[in-house]
């Protein structure tokens, strides 16, 4: 019978893999950030950022619904097959975005977008979990993150750059094709880690309940969906309605692509030592300090009324906030339940997240043709702030925090 081994060291090629995905799945959505909403206001004429942000609601719809099927297929079908039928899914929105005649094909196609990374991410995640173990669980996924929005910083500034010399559509589509065949490609050599889940949680068998009650049900889970929600209503104002605010207020293109990368490129780096912290201080302090910057960043937002400048220290600190909480609240969800359970209680944690997503997407267009850009962007930091403040009223139980385990060589 084959060993298996669970740690950092023991798996390294199967986790270099993986943070490899996650770049890339991080790349296609950073090849939206900066031009497309741009590209709805320029070359669609859409005159509403309620109906630009039509793209990013899609986007995250389908990612929920994804993140939530992934949770509940993961043991079904494998890990590995969901990592690489997420890409497979992302193949019809090339034709949609290379031959767009109205902006509801560009919706559509994030429609597909959407749901492609919310598989490949999850697995992504799921498979990670599964071979590193609980002790160093906050540092694999601190890793696992750093690559995904790193991806996402790269791939927007690039976005930025090119879109000066081509057609900006053209950027997108050709860009995501080359990444979606290299992400492809990748995942092909990534091997299922469901048995690492089963000896990791020995003959003691599954906890009861199903995931998503669960969550609902235990204040741990429930202050980190609320939490993840928060962290998503903000991205989503950073992801379409900012781009529209600083070219509303005189900024360039290449502007705009610097601020676009800043966020995510802070938030990507960020999340290394943010990881490891989470596995020596705990999850909560990081949780709820992360979240109380992120609502400072989006008030120095509001208050730098579309200037450059501001913009790029507010998006600085905007990516130092979710740094410090992104992956510790994956950690969190991680440590809350049993290996079998896993797949589930994250599918239905990132379902959450991603609702904030669309949320963050009707919200911010909404609140911005009524009160202006600004007032949008107020109100969400409001809604984070309050976020912050739950997180830092729920008691965090000691079975909930990171447990001493020795990854031992085992059996299978």
């Amino acid at each position: 019978m084959t060993q298996l081994r669970f740690g950092l060291r023991a798996n390294a090629r199967q986790l270099w893999l993986l943070v490899l995905v996650t770049a890339l799945v991080g790349a296609v959505a950073g090849l939206e950030r900066t031009v497309l909403p741009l590209v709805g206001e320029d070359e669609f004429g859409l005159a509403s950022s309620g109906a630009i942000l039509t793209f990013v609601a899609a986007f995250g719809a389908a990612k929920a619904v994804a993140n939530l099927l992934a949770g509940v297929l993961a043991e079904k079908a494998g890990r590995r097959r969901l990592l690489v039928g997420g890409w497979l899914l992302a193949l019809p929105a090339l034709p949609l975005l290379a031959l767009a005649d109205s902006w509801s094909w560009i919706v559509a196609a994030n429609v597909f977008l959407g749901a492609s990374q919310g598989l490949v991410w999850s697995m992504a995640i799921v498979i990670k979990v599964d071979l590193v173990g609980p002790v160093r669980r906050g540092l694999a996924l601190g890793v696992n993150e750093a690559a995904g929005y790193g991806g996402v910083a790269v791939a927007a500034f690039a976005t930025g750059a090119l879109a000066a010399s081509f057609a900006p559509r053209v950027v997108v589509w050709v860009g995501a094709a080359a990444v979606v065949a290299a992400g492809l490609a990748t995942s092909l050599l990534v091997h299922d880690s469901g048995r690492h889940a089963a000896v990791e949680a020995g003959p003691a068998g599954r906890e009861a309940g199903g995931a998503f009650r669960r969550t609902l049900r235990e204040p741990v889970l429930r202050a980190c969906a609320q939490a993840g929600f928060a962290g998503n209503l903000n991205d989503a104002l950073a992801w379409g309605l900012v781009p529209l605010h600083l070219v509303a207020n005189g900024a360039s293109v290449a502007e705009v692509g610097v601020v676009a990368a800043v966020y995510p490129a802070v938030w990507g780096v960020g999340q290394l030592p943010a990881g490891w912290l989470s596995d020596v201080v705990g999850r909560k302090p990081l949780i709820v300090g992360g979240t109380a910057v992120q609502a400072l960043a989006l008030a120095a937002l509001a208050l730098g009324g579309g200037s450059f400048a501001p913009a790029l220290a507010a998006a600085a600190l905007l990516g130092a906030g979710t740094a410090l909480a992104y992956p510790t609240l994956i950690a969190a969800v991680s440590d809350a339940v049993d290996p079998h359970g896993r797949p589930g209680a994250v599918g239905v944690y990132r379902f959450w997240r991603d609702v904030g997503l669309v949320a963050g997407a009707l919200l911010a267009g909404a609140a911005a043709d009524a009160i202006g850009a600004s007032g949008a962007i107020a109100l969400v930091a409001v809604l984070t702030a309050a976020s912050a403040a739950w997180v830092a009223a729920t008691p965090w139980p000691a079975a909930h925090r990171p447990r001493r385990y020795r990854p031992s060589s085992t059996a299978a």
